[in-house]
């Protein structure tokens, strides 16, 4: 049997939460490449030591800054979800594509850590019980739409294809090849291929 661990005092919690609100701050700001310890320190108003205390290694500070990143982004589906709309499957697909590809364009560094796969691999704060729950909204609606298919397949593959959108549009490769200034026509089109046209299209 194993005693729980006591609980933090106040002034060590509240000391975490200002690491990680650092560096949400700072990876919004700056990118996932400026995501160091010393910095996050510098910003939290502390040593640059004393972030070990309740992340004894960088993957760990990363792990929770990203884990902000997978609860804002559920937070938004979440709401898409139970906002009353009658949409039927196809159309809550669009709509949590759209809201899927705004939150990486608008959130750029937070996106790019997110994906990290050294971090979803590193088990810290069970990142994976945060972002496979999201995939599986995408595999129940696909399921919905495409009920002959392997929709766990599907799903991965229109994720992919949404992935790559959001990255080749924040680079501004897409615009280029394609004169377009919205990405809502590739949304449509990548839809269309992976669950088929919509009726009457």
């Amino acid at each position: 049997m194993t005693t729980p661990e006591p609980e933090p005092a106040p002034q060590d919690a509240g000391l975490r939460t200002r690491l990680v609100d650092a560096g949400v701050d700072l990876v919004s700001r700056e990118g996932a490449g400026a995501l160091t310890l010393r910095e996050i320190a510098r910003r939290a108003g502390v040593s640059h030591g004393a972030p070990r205390r309740h992340f004894p290694t960088h993957l760990e500070l990363l792990s929770a800054i990203a884990h902000r990143g997978f609860t804002d982004l559920a937070a938004r589906v979440n709401a898409l979800r139970g906002d009353g709309s009658t949409d039927d499957p196809r159309g809550q697909l669009t709509r949590l594509g759209d809201a899927y590809l705004r939150f990486a364009l608008e959130n750029a560094g937070m996106y790019e850590l997110m994906f990290r796969h050294d971090l979803l691999e590193s088990g810290h704060l069970r990142l994976r019980d945060t972002s496979l729950p999201l995939f599986g909204v995408l595999v129940e609606l696909v399921g919905r739409v495409r009920p002959d298919a392997d929709a766990r397949a599907v799903a991965a593959a229109l994720w992919a294809n949404l992935h790559g959108i959001a990255q080749l549009w924040r680079w501004g490769s897409l615009q280029l090849v394609t004169g377009a200034d919205d990405f809502a026509p590739l949304l449509r089109t990548a839809l269309d291929a992976h669950l088929g046209p919509e009726d009457g299209r």
